[in-house]
């Protein structure tokens, strides 16, 4: 009876609320300081998420948002996936103009309902509605409720108040609601950690924040989710489909990963004589590993698959084998099962995966895991992307190294860290000969090794792009006015640390300037990345850099006989706890040489050190485009 009452209670009130004919959020109430660097003002938020037993919860959002501008109208844009987990109950809507007056009222046959599948490449169970008030008078202000019943208490919803750095919010609210026995398990970020609580036969949390400011885009800053407000939930008990756990700890959490999926790994017995034939005389375990990493490879493609109780649980092995494809969770299955036939133990382990994007919090359990990868313990323990068909065994790159990873054992789950590449292994070294005509114009042969998460783009680019995609990527890497590609090659070069050869011949036009008897010319033909940094004394975040790296340039230019050094760059050496950075330019006879060696380190700083790293990018920038004056004889 009483969540009976709740639920007409919220419904009378959000009935109230958006067939009402009177005014409500008029853009002018909005304080000024909420519109400074904003596209988007959230005007008000409410999330009640009420845990009624192991397998209900029920959440209803009511939101209220303000569009200032076109850049803001993306944003607004209504997404609710469902499927067998998940419920949309109801969804209504309303538009407001400037003047907080209602200019529509949401039809439930303006809602689309739509399914991600049709691309070949994903297979899933879920589908969305979505909804958008397509409104070109700015400002304006749309409203939304939606009830959604989830069917399991290990999806619990989380509460981030701003999701974009450029909205503001001028009120959010977040209410839990859980029986007075449940375990409710939280970690609050930037917000109090110690919601109000409330007794009336159940237990009520609630968290509340008004008037956070647009968020202000820094460079070589911590994650937006280390930035902003947010409160995680995450199960302590749970129960999805007919599976238990306990997710208190990565231990408990490992095993319930590992029990879903435990005895999907058996092989059909062409695939188990076919292993062995292809380990045949091997000895090694690396070479097995490697033998039966590129089959997987060669024989069996991705296809992302979010069927059943979440995308938790993996298709079998036999599946797989009978398919010839799989997600990432059936793909390091099947290789799992693959190096048991050969004698070879491994385990599928949870990760985060995204280039850039790292932060786990290691002291709060959760599944905060978007990607399934294979380790194979030892001494030098291998770990294997099973979703590529062009990495070599034991590479990793940037998309899931130096994370922590959550491996699914029998014993339960193990919290492990991958690798991370040193600066050795992300290496850029380019040795460059060009010829300079009396007109300025420049011939120019390069060869790039690059290795490491230094090749990545370039890898990433030869195995999906046409040759003239190809071209367009390694242009945007050039900083020249205008120039002509006779020559663009490349070479992978397989390696536990891979390798890419890159030559490339450009003819430059008008790459030096020429004045009556002088030249002005910049040495530095094809490594201007470093990108000038201003100082900033309110800086927030840390300094992060997320990986270390080695550049190395020679350059040598042939210049029109009779032409001597007027004016010579002086030579640069930086040495700071950022890195490294040293760029000379001698000329003997009529060729020019120039040298340059950056190395940067990975590591977190503090924010004070900021201005510190901004002045080392900064004298990096101007360094790498000074210039040298050549005078007629």
């Amino acid at each position: 009876m009483y969540k009976l009452l709740s639920s007409l209670a919220a419904a009378l009130l959000c009935c109230t609320r958006l067939m009402a004919g009177d005014p409500v959020y008029p853009v002018k109430a909005i304080p000024d300081s909420m519109k400074e660097n904003a596209h988007l003002v959230k005007r008000f938020e409410e999330i009640v998420q009420t845990i009624s037993g192991p397998k209900e919860v029920n959440v209803v959002t009511r939101y209220v948002l303000t569009v200032l501008d076109e850049e803001g109208a993306e944003a607004t844009t209504l997404v609710q996936h469902y499927n067998k987990q998940i419920e949309v109950r109801s969804i209504s809507g309303a538009l407001y103009d400037a003047d907080g007056k209602l200019v529509k009222r949401l039809k439930q046959s303006d809602i689309k309902d739509l399914s991600m599948d049709g691309d070949g490449s994903l297979m899933t169970d879920t589908r969305y509605k979505v909804h958008r008030f397509y409104h070109n008078i700015y400002p304006y202000t749309v409203e939304y409720e939606v009830e959604e019943r989830i069917n399991n208490t290990y999806n619990l919803r989380s509460w981030a108040p701003q999701s974009e750095s450029d909205c503001t919010v001028e009120s959010s609210r977040f209410v839990v609601v859980t029986p007075a026995d449940y375990k409710l398990r939280y970690l609050a970020s930037r917000v109090s950690d110690k919601p109000a609580v409330t007794e009336k036969g159940k237990l009520v949390y609630t968290w509340e924040v008004k008037n956070i400011p647009a968020l202000t885009e820094e460079s070589y800053a911590r994650e937006f989710v280390e930035l902003n407000a947010n409160v995680l939930l995450s199960p302590s008990a749970f129960k999805i489909d007919d599976y238990e756990g306990n997710g208190t700890t990565w231990e408990g959490l490992g095993k319930f990963g590992y029990t879903i999926n435990a005895g999907r790994d058996e092989l059909p017995d062409n695939i188990k004589q076919k292993v062995q034939e292809l380990i045949a005389g091997q000895s090694s375990k690396t070479q097995k590993i490697q033998t039966l990493y590129k089959w997987l490879q060669q024989n069996y493609r991705y296809i992302s698959i979010q069927l059943g109780i979440g995308g938790l649980q993996t298709f079998d092995a036999k599946t797989v084998a009978a398919k010839g494809y799989g997600d990432c969770k059936a793909l390091s299955n099947y290789m799992m099962a693959l190096l048991k036939e050969a004698g070879i133990k491994s385990y599928c382990a949870w990760v985060k995966a995204k280039e850039g994007e790292k932060y786990l919090n290691e002291q709060f359990p959760d599944d905060d895991f978007n990607h399934v990868i294979l380790c194979v313990p030892d001494k030098d323990t291998t770990w294997l992307e099973c979703t590529s068909n062009t990495l070599p065994a034991g590479y990793l790159g940037g998309f899931t190294s130096d994370r922590a990873v959550l491996l699914l054992t029998e014993e339960g789950g193990k919290l492990v860290h991958t690798p991370a590449l040193g600066m050795k292994d992300n290496r850029q070294v380019r040795t460059v000969n060009a010829v300079m005509q009396d007109n300025g114009n420049l011939k120019v042969s390069a060869v790039t090794m690059r290795s490491g998460e230094e090749q990545e783009t370039l890898h990433d680019a030869l195995h999906v792009l046409s040759k003239e995609k190809q071209l367009e990527v390694m242009r945007k890497s050039l900083e020249l006015s205008s120039y002509d590609v006779g020559k663009f090659e490349c070479r992978e070069i397989p390696a536990v640390v891979p390798e890419i050869e890159e030559q490339l011949d450009l003819n430059c036009n008008a790459y030096a300037t020429v004045t009556g008897k002088r030249i002005f010319i910049v040495p530095n033909i094809l490594n201007r990345a470093i990108r000038k940094l201003d100082p900033d004394s309110s800086r927030l975040s840390d300094v992060v850099l997320k990986f270390a790296f080695e550049h190395t340039d020679s350059v040598s230019i042939t210049v029109p006989e009779g032409y001597k050094a007027e004016s010579m760059p002086a030579p640069v050496s930086l040495q700071t706890k950022f890195g490294s950075y040293s760029a000379t330019a001698t000329m003997k006879g009529n060729t020019i040489t120039y040298i340059r060696k950056l190395q940067r380190k990975a590591g977190t700083f503090p924010a004070t050190d900021y201005n510190e790293f901004a002045k080392f990018y900064t004298t990096i920038y101007r360094a790498d485009r000074n210039r040298m004056v050549l005078i007629k004889e």
